[in-house]
């Protein structure tokens, strides 16, 4: 499939066991665990294995070892944001460092007092930028426009042990009610936040080049977010080293029902995230629709 399922891995007693270490020993102590699943998922998950190496080695030209070198640096890393993620959300803001680039795109899309829509992507760990954001002066509020596709058990556990998210959640449906809650909250001056680079089977998709290959992405965010006559900026929240993380806010020209411009500036947006940070594009499916 060259669509995502909607589902993650993983199981509670994963979760359990690395908030526990978490919470007993630190967040560099589940790191160290973090390689033995890494390892795991390395050696026994073959078909992302196999979509994370052609991107690797096809779409960024590595060689066949530095692919498969990259491939467990990946999921590693991946591992490293869902800690960091937990971790903060539980009250351990404290033990990260950050810093902004781009912040007075944020505050000045604010004060027009139109709301404003953010597009960002699978890359880096976007779901912590609430925490950073609420360090600063801007009186905001972020929806994010989801599928209710993940494993309920596992949200209900994270739900537990960490703090309640400020963030609202807009889902999907199929009767299109989302695009009243949208609008609704963009009337009150709120954020909403989408993701551009995933897209469900009997969805509208629109496709273009990434990284040198035709790719399908989501036709909502951009048939939507280039209707709707609001500010729109592409943000990212990407891991640094030593538990520091950089937020990226870059403005997107936008003109009006010009879906395919605007897809195309979040393309390069995009691409110019992973020649920083190749390690942290976290889509582990057949994003390019070449694997048979």
């Amino acid at each position: 499939m060259s669509e995502w399922d909607g589902k993650s891995k993983g199981t509670v007693l994963g979760y359990r066991i690395f908030v526990f270490l978490i919470k007993k020993a630190g967040v560099k102590a589940a790191y160290v665990l973090l390689y033995f699943v890494a390892s795991y998922y390395f050696l026994f998950l073959k078909k992302s294995n196999k979509a994370i190496s052609y991107y690797f080695k096809e779409r960024l030209g590595y060689s066949w070892f530095k692919s498969k070198k990259m491939v467990f640096k990946s999921y590693y890393t991946f591992g490293q944001t869902i800690i960091d993620k937990i971790s903060i959300s539980a009250g351990m803001r404290n033990r990260f460092t950050y810093e902004f680039d781009g912040i007075e795109i944020l505050k000045n899309l604010l004060a027009e007092k139109k709301g404003g829509v953010l597009i960002s992507a699978h890359i880096g760990n976007f779901e912590i930028a609430e925490h950073f954001l609420g360090d600063i002066d801007i009186d905001f509020q972020i929806n994010l426009v989801t599928t209710d596709l993940e494993h309920s058990a596992i949200k209900n556990y994270l739900e537990s042990v960490t703090q309640k998210p400020t963030v609202k959640f807009i889902i999907i449906r199929e009767d299109l009610s989302h695009i009243f809650e949208i609008n609704a909250a963009l009337s009150k001056n709120e954020l909403v936040c989408f993701t551009g680079d995933r897209y469900f089977e009997g969805t509208k998709s629109l496709s273009e080049k990434i990284l040198g290959e035709d790719a399908n992405f989501p036709a909502g965010p951009f048939l939507i977010a280039s209707r709707l006559k609001v500010p729109v900026v592409f943000v990212y929240v990407m891991k640094e080293p030593n538990l520091h993380y950089h937020l990226y806010a870059r403005e997107a020209v936008v003109k009006h029902r010009d879906e395919k411009g605007l897809l195309k500036a979040y393309i390069e947006s995009v691409e110019s995230m992973l020649k920083k940070y190749p390690l942290q594009w976290f889509n582990y499916f057949d994003f390019w629709n070449q694997l048979k």
